[in-house]
């Protein structure tokens, strides 16, 4: 069963991955850290040191607009932070 739904690339994120070695990844909630590590180690041939995990929730957004006031709701996700073993990296922009 996948696990990992997408790779987190953002500027927050590039800055941690140039300093620290460490990926991000939205994960599916049910998904704990050994199966994680795991699917990480088997996707893209590395060794994986330690996998955080955190949860957030949605959140409730409204705006005002001509049709009136628009009320909604963010996604909640799971985040996994998956550090590498000294030396491996991952390259996210090979299959484009």
């Amino acid at each position: 069963m996948a696990y990992i739904i997408k790779p987190l690339v953002t500027e927050k994120m590039t800055n941690i991955t140039e300093k620290q070695n460490k990926f991000g990844f939205v994960v599916r909630p049910e998904a704990n850290k050994l199966q994680i590590k795991a699917e990480v180690e088997a996707r893209y041939n590395v060794s994986v040191v330690s996998v955080n995990t955190m949860k957030y929730a949605g959140k409730n957004k409204s705006r005002y607009t001509r049709a009136g006031l628009l009320k909604g709701r963010t996604n909640a996700f799971k985040k996994a932070i998956v550090t590498l073993k000294e030396g491996e990296t991952i390259d996210f922009y090979s299959n484009i």
